[in-house]
């Protein structure tokens, strides 16, 4: 059985919890309204003809392919996570690369550019535009946090 999606959507959220960062986790999925999905992490490679789409509500419980970042943290702590896209220059697909760190968007994104170069590199391709999608928090004394980001796969 092959599972080639055709259509994708980039989402992402963060939160604060009181209880727990497990919490918080929950907390940002449903902010980045996959939260009532059963998420399956995959990993990085946009399939050939794919299209990315707006954020659509799936049904509770669906089984769902995803490229997670995730960062948990406590307080006083500042987390982020993200993902960064692009699409190849020959039209074969595209790549997604994932992170997560104690700091800022402004490290992360930069981390997250030298990740898509290597890939480019070490596929001897070119890329088009890197998209990205970056959540960062900066938990409150007495809470932890959680920041989310990812490329959600649909209509395989």
């Amino acid at each position: 059985m092959n599972l080639v999606p055709k259509k994708f959507f980039i989402t992402s959220g963060c939160a604060v919890s009181k209880v727990s960062d497990l919490n918080a986790f929950d907390e940002a999925l449903k902010a980045a309204k996959i939260g009532e999905q059963n998420l399956v992490s995959v990993s990085s490679v946009l399939p050939i003809g794919a299209k990315q789409v707006p954020v659509r509500e799936l049904p509770m419980g669906n089984i769902t392919h995803c490229v997670l970042a995730q960062m948990r943290g406590g307080e006083g702590e500042m987390i982020c996570a993200g993902i960064a896209y692009a699409f190849r220059k020959d039209g074969k697909g595209g790549y997604v690369a994932e992170g997560h760190m104690h700091g800022t968007k402004k490290a992360l994104k930069e981390v997250l550019e030298w990740k898509m170069t290597e890939m480019a590199k070490l596929r001897g391709i070119e890329l088009k535009t890197i998209h990205y999608a970056i959540e960062e928090l900066s938990i409150p004394m007495d809470h932890y946090g959680a920041c989310v980001a990812s490329a959600v796969f649909v209509e395989f």
